[in-house]
């Protein structure tokens, strides 16, 4: 199935890049590329050279989802299964109140996605100038770097940090990056968790000033399927992301030791997470239905649903 996808995705950029060059150049879709001539017959680039220039300041301008308002109980696209939901459904916003809450990074498949600028920078080797490494941050997170040497992960049993580890490949001028060791960490904002067993390939396309970022996630513990994602930014030649400097206060008056959440078997691990399914209407069962949720055929049961201002 990754085959597949990447395939799928390296038709997207090349179809992309050869339609551009085609409409301004009736004749220069057969003649080689300025970057092709530069290497004798036979010989390719080494591993830092090739692909596209990514660095620069981006900024979001749209995605497929609200990940900056998410709702409660808003599960419809993610192929959740029953561990994850049973999970989601004890979740509690307040628990971000907690002192050891206040100040947490985003970790690398949220922030990918989330309500932040992008900056992306490379590190070159100053003698052979090949791109050994691109560095990515975002608003309240730390730097994730992306090796380009073709250095393996390492074990499974290495430390796992909230930027994780990540190597990357070029297919044509399309970025792949691989990313395991990732802390575990909420998917959205909502209680969707993933675990610290996660895997994510993200897909870098840049056309012009507007970059493509798909992310395909793994997850054995909490994901049935591969769950893509994709956002759009664009470049801004003026922003600057400022530092986040973070100070830990007591939001909250509450005993000490007392950890936010909802209980098995209470109304508020039963009901609550059903709002967003009474605010518009959608079936429980298409709520709670995971992988189908992905699929056009989930659009049946949708007919299912109630009058305006009906419950579940």
């Amino acid at each position: 199935m990754h085959r597949v996808i990447q395939g799928a995705l390296f038709a997207l950029a090349f179809g992309t890049m050869l339609v551009a060059v085609s409409a301004g150049h009736p004749g220069a879709a057969a003649a080689p590329g300025a970057r092709a001539q530069q290497y004798p017959e036979g010989v390719g680039p080494s591993f830092g050279v090739g692909g596209v220039d990514l660095s620069g300041e981006w900024t979001p301008v749209r995605e497929e989802d609200n990940t900056g308002n998410t709702e409660l109980g808003d599960w419809v696209g993610i192929p959740m299964n029953d561990a994850a939901r049973q999970r989601a459904m004890a979740w509690v916003a307040s628990i971000q109140t907690l002192p050891e809450w206040q100040c947490r990074p985003h970790a690398a498949s949220y922030i990918s996605r989330g309500p932040s600028q992008l900056r992306i920078s490379k590190e070159v080797d100053p003698i052979s100038r090949e791109t050994t490494a691109w560095h990515m941050e975002w608003l309240r997170s730390i730097d994730k770097a992306i090796y380009m040497d073709g250095r393996p992960h390492p074990s499974s049993n290495a430390p796992h940090t909230w930027g994780g580890y990540s190597t990357g490949e070029w297919i044509g001028d399309m970025l792949k990056i691989t990313t395991t060791h990732v802390k575990e960490e909420y998917l959205k904002r909502d209680g969707v968790f993933h675990s610290d067993q996660i895997t994510v390939n993200s897909y870098l396309i840049r056309r012009g000033n507007y970059l493509t970022f798909i992310l395909v996630e793994n997850d054995p513990v909490y994901l049935t399927e591969p769950l893509i994602r994709s956002t759009e930014y664009q470049i801004d030649a003026h922003q600057n992301i400022s530092p986040y400097p973070c100070n830990v206060v007591e939001e909250v008056d509450r005993p000490k030791g007392i950890v936010p959440h909802n209980m098995p078997g209470t109304a508020q691990y039963t009901e609550d997470v059903k709002d967003f399914a009474n605010r518009y209407h959608i079936p429980w069962d298409v709520i709670t239905a995971g992988a189908a949720t992905m699929y056009p055929e989930i659009q049946t049961k949708l007919k299912q649903a109630p009058a305006a201002g009906g419950k579940q």
